[in-house]
């Protein structure tokens, strides 16, 4: 039996809008997903598109990033969405580094921004 694939939604500050309208535009493909997300994160696209079933971590300065790396490193994340603002200094930016390397090395797609993410999502659900 296989399982549903399941897509990590992390967003700075800076970037969450982006990653609710990236949600908005994306909603019918999100269905088919497992989503989790980093607090505020989750929050604001349940906002944007309330019919979206999304899991909500703790905000990724608290933990939220390790929770997700966690799930990275026993095969349960499939694909990585991470609007990531460089220019905004980050007081968690170990953690920050520390998820893109675990994306890294499971070898799972990763977006580091809108057009990127976009492309996955054309490309892993077509």
């Amino acid at each position: 039996m296989s399982r549903t694939r399941c897509i990590a939604l992390i967003a700075h500050d800076q970037k969450k809008d982006d990653m609710a309208e990236f949600a908005r535009r994306n909603q019918a493909k999100l269905m088919s997903w497992r989503i989790v997300a980093t607090g505020t994160t989750g929050g604001r696209i349940k906002d944007a598109v309330p019919e979206l079933d999304v899991t909500r971590l703790k905000s990724g300065p608290l933990g939220g990033d390790q929770q997700i790396g966690a799930l990275i490193s026993t095969g349960e994340v499939d694909m990585l969405v991470f609007f990531v603002d460089p220019l905004t200094p980050m007081p968690h930016d170990v953690d920050v580094k520390a998820l893109m390397r675990l994306a890294t090395v499971y070898d799972i797609p990763m977006a580091l921004n809108l057009a990127t993410a976009d492309i996955l999502m054309q490309t892993l659900t077509a």
